[in-house]
């Protein structure tokens, strides 16, 4: 079988060009009614899925972006796919870097991990939003759930296959994240992935942390990156990067990658690109605002030649606090959370609590305008 080395050096990347994570939503169905489900998933495959041969067309697509590309099968639950293994092995013969974020079920059992491995399967990413079980399988709607996934995060240690660890950041979950943080270090996890809450799917019920209490969070999460034995990156909140200039007060110690070499700083449209389980192609799965099908249009020209895409590569269209900060070529704010609270991608992030100097208009949440 034919396994990449090495992905492409992240910082010669041109995000114009290829994104440095692709996302395939292989199905929607998944056991678990998690409260924070970004597709709403249901216990039943959709009908209209692609089929294995034409994931496998958008794999031979996927290569095209260049060597290396990384691809993450992603759910619902990918389990759910009696091809799942067939398609990791596919895409690894085809030199994708694949990786998996299956759900915490019964069906992710040891020898699952072990054969997901020997298919070529390069990171195991699980998610873990409880320091307890009762905090975890209470958030996740499942009993059991966090044993079902430390079980799996022990057989990935196993079975050689390098974990990371996702995590959703709102507020029921807040209070948890020094306790998962310990776990991910106990799990010997190479990456903690923080994912600051966008409010779409069943996600749309719950309470986000506000600018201010996701400000600290992410000036915390600096201080653990710079003590754990793990890298940590956030999700939907690039204004992590942002956070750690302005604490090292020199942008060339801000951190700059991830275990695998993702750079920090990326966001939807722009190194970042999802194909969901019927074939639209979004610049997240987060940003629901369809390019177009890989059933009727090339991956690759919609990647790089669609105006929704074109247009979240370039901050200076970017409106609000955004489109006059000065980290905004840095950061760029959550364009999926200005889209889920404004119906536009350009719109300014409201999570983000920092204010411009030369910004003067309508202030984050719990901030007076004399601030």
């Amino acid at each position: 079988m034919s396994r990449p080395s090495t992905g492409p050096d992240p910082t010669a990347i041109d995000t114009s060009r290829r994104p440095f994570v692709l996302v395939w939503e292989v199905t929607q169905a998944c056991g678990l009614a998690c409260d924070h489900c970004r597709a709403d998933a249901t216990p039943a495959r959709h009908p209209d899925e692609l089929t294995t041969e034409e994931g496998k067309r958008l794999l031979d697509e996927a290569r095209d972006f260049g060597p290396g590309q990384l691809v993450v099968l992603s759910g619902g639950d990918p389990l759910a796919r009696p091809d799942l293994t067939e398609l990791v092995e596919y895409g690894t013969e085809q030199g994708l870097r694949m990786t998996l974020t299956p759900s915490g079920t019964s069906s992710l059992t040891p020898e699952t991990v072990q054969s997901l491995g020997e298919a070529g399967i390069r990171r195991l990413a699980l998610s873990i939003d409880g320091g307890s079980p009762a905090a975890h399988d209470s958030f996740r709607g499942e009993d059991g759930s966090f044993d079902q996934t430390v079980q799996a995060a022990r057989a990935a240690r196993e079975a050689g296959v390098p974990l990371q660890i996702n995590t959703t950041v709102c507020a029921q979950t807040a209070d948890e994240l020094p306790a998962i943080r310990d776990l991910v270090a106990d799990l010997d996890a190479v990456l903690w992935s923080v994912f600051f809450l966008v409010p779409v799917g069943r996600g749309r019920i719950l309470d986000p942390v506000t600018p201010e209490r996701a400000e600290r969070i992410l000036s915390w999460l600096t201080e653990v990156s710079e003590e754990a034995s793990f890298g940590v990156k956030t999700t939907e909140a690039p204004h992590y990067r942002r956070v750690a200039i302005q604490r090292r007060r020199n942008s060339t110690d801000a951190p700059d990658a991830d275990g695998i070499g993702r750079r920090l700083g990326i966001i939807a449209g722009n190194g970042f690109a999802f194909v969901s389980h019927t074939g639209d192609i979004y610049p997240s799965g987060f940003l629901p605002k369809s390019a177009g099908s890989v059933r009727e249009s090339s991956l690759v020209e919609r990647y790089r030649e669609s105006d929704l895409f074109q247009s979240l590569r370039d901050p200076d269209q970017f409106s609000g606090k955004c489109g006059v900060c000065e980290f905004r070529h840095v950061c760029g704010g959550s364009r999926s959370r200005a889209y889920a609270h404004t119906g536009d991608p350009l719109a300014s992030d409201p999570l983000c609590d920092y204010v411009p100097a030369e910004y003067d208009g309508p202030m984050p949440a719990g901030r007076a305008s004399d601030d």
